[in-house]
């Protein structure tokens, strides 16, 4: 299924339908465009969008960032899970500070080798911020491809086969590809979800395979994610807001959460934060990162 099929009315549909969203203001900048694409990672639009306003009130540029101790962003990273991606940007501001005089690099590989970047947000920022033309492959893109080009209900695991697939469907001006990545995320976001797709509103739903050959399950092979309630996740994160509401001291560790009702599973929540770089144990006590 070549450009034509797909490009021009993703085009059109995306002029009309796009959400106002802060990081797609033409003014944005690099860095913002980076800190959103961070905290987007599984995470919904609406939690993202105050998380990053506050985060860019406080660090306008990644020098800013690098110059805050590690502790500080997995505070003000607050409750957007996955704390990780924190420590994960607070380390990449220093590498853009260190390396490319505190300016987010433009070149995908440059992008590749900052800390917690991968396929997408590199090419992400690359499109996004710079308007290069890459093939931008999320996982609502990854729908989208599957059912239109595919005919399939649900995509495949990520594979990178999903950048070449992609890369078929984007128009040659690097402008229109931009847009076109932007639009397929969209629409896989807003119209051809998961679980409810709405075709009658889908501006490819005249071309698309999946639609055409009569809806077919062709099954889900995707990675399932656990339950949060009584996970692990859940008691990584119930120790990091303790220890995030702590003084710089920390907390002795048999007073963290003494009342969680499995002692071993806090106790593995905290040497894996540990294990992680997200917590720091000194001595009888647990903190946050100072350096």
């Amino acid at each position: 299924m070549g450009m034509p099929d797909l490009a021009a009315p993703l085009v059109a549909w995306y002029r009309q339908n796009a959400r106002v969203l802060p990081w797609r203001h033409p003014e944005f900048g690099a860095w913002g465009i980076l800190v959103s694409e961070f905290m987007l990672q599984q995470t919904p639009v609406n939690r993202v969008i105050p998380h990053l306003e506050a985060w860019l009130d406080r660090w306008p540029t990644p020098a800013a960032l690098a110059a805050a101790p590690p502790a500080e962003a997995v505070r003000q990273w607050a409750n957007l899970g996955y704390p990780r991606r924190a420590l994960w940007l607070h380390r990449a501001a220093v590498e853009i500070a260190e390396r490319h005089g505190g300016v987010v690099p433009r070149d995908v590989d440059a992008l590749l080798s900052l800390s917690g970047i991968g396929d997408y947000t590199a090419r992400a920022v690359a499109v996004f911020a710079y308007g290069d033309r890459h093939p931008v492959v999320d996982t609502n893109t990854r729908r989208v491809l599957a059912r239109a080009v595919d005919g399939r209900s649900q995509p495949g695991p990520p594979s990178r086969r999903d950048l070449a697939a992609m890369e078929a469907e984007l128009p040659e001006s690097d402008l229109d590809a931009a847009i076109v990545n932007a639009a397929a995320m969209e629409l896989g976001a807003v119209v051809c979800t998961a679980r409810a797709p709405r075709c009658d509103a889908c501006p490819l739903a005249n071309g698309c395979a999946w639609r055409a050959a009569g809806y077919p399950d062709t099954g889900d092979d995707r990675r399932r994610q656990a339950r949060y309630e009584g996970s692990d996740r859940q008691a990584r994160g119930a120790v990091l807001k303790v220890l995030r509401d702590a003084s710089a001291v920390g907390i002795k560790i048999e007073d963290l959460l003494p009342d969680w009702p499995d002692r071993h599973q806090r106790d593995r929540a905290i040497t894996s934060l540990a294990d992680d770089g997200l917590v720091e144990l000194v001595g009888a006590a647990a903190r946050l990162p100072d350096a």
